[in-house]
């Protein structure tokens, strides 16, 4: 079993109450696929979260980003996006 760190376990509980998912957020493996295959998101979930994002991190992640789909491939990739946009506009 692969350990989260402290910012993907708090994206992992981000995603669940943000999309009400009926998993616990420990159990999400931060390598796996958010879109279709690994947790099944949809366009619609992205949609959702990346507004959940701008308000509770404070940056937007733009659709014509073409970071964008790498962002959103893996749970390690969103936290890990979240940490540098956050650092970013910390500075």
């Amino acid at each position: 079993m692969t350990v989260l760190t402290d910012l993907e376990q708090e994206v992992a509980r981000m995603i669940v109450s943000t999309l009400n998912l009926d998993v616990d957020p420990g159990t999400i493996d931060p390598d796996a696929a958010l879109y279709g295959e690994g947790l099944g998101l949809d366009s619609i979930d992205m949609l959702e979260l990346a507004v959940a994002i701008k308000k509770r991190y404070g940056f937007q992640i733009r659709s014509d980003d073409p970071e964008t789909v790498r962002t959103f491939s893996s749970l390690r990739h969103l936290a890990a996006t979240i940490d540098r946009r956050r650092c970013e506009t910390e500075a």
